[in-house]
């Protein structure tokens, strides 16, 4: 038994009655179209988004938007744009220098235009290390609401996952906004 099983055993056994968990309605914002509130909140974080059309190849996309990344990294199939697979790499630290990294979104979220990525590469410092990155995301998997979108994901063997929304900014140092400060420069979302 771990500390914290111990710790809550505890607390159950000097619990005097139990209670069940109260029935949670919760009527959170729903939007009529979705993919053009993503789209718009999305440009408002520094971020675009981009409607693939059917008839569109999404590698000459993406070599389109970004004509000058020169190391490009994906481990999805058919990004044949991709000139190195970061999970050949045996450390993490070979993976400086890329350009634009390609990875796969799971769910994005129309309310803060959040792309949830649960880790489908071997080095999940691919998210933060590239200077660019492209989001693949199937249009069908947009929620209205973080709500909606805690009741879908799920963690895969490795545990992790995270959401983005647009490229790393801060403004903690004299409220002087930069963009890329711990993490990708550039992110676009194209939505299949």
């Amino acid at each position: 038994m771990t500390s914290k099983e111990t710790i809550l055993n505890n607390i159950k056994s000097n619990i005097g009655t139990q209670y069940d968990m109260p029935d949670f309605k919760m009527n959170a914002i729903q939007y009529p179209d979705k993919i053009a509130r993503f789209s718009e909140v999305l440009k408002s974080v520094g971020g675009v988004a981009y409607i693939l059309k059917p008839s569109e190849d999404v590698n000459e996309v993406i070599k389109t938007i970004y004509p000058d990344a020169k190391v490009i990294a994906s481990n999805i199939p058919g990004i044949n744009c991709a000139n190195l697979n970061p999970d050949k790499l045996d450390d993490a630290h070979k993976l400086t220098g890329i350009d634009l990294a390609v990875v796969n979104g799971e769910l994005g979220v129309a309310e803060n235009a959040c792309v949830w990525i649960p880790q489908n590469v071997v080095h999940k410092a691919i998210y933060f290390i590239a200077e660019e990155m492209v989001l693949l995301l199937d249009k069908d998997n947009l929620v209205n609401n973080m709500h909606e979108a805690y009741q879908q994901i799920t963690f895969n063997e490795s545990g992790f996952g995270i959401f983005i929304s647009g490229p790393s900014k801060t403004a903690d140092i004299e409220q002087a906004l930069v963009i890329g400060a711990h993490g990708v420069k550039g992110l676009t979302v194209i939505l299949k």
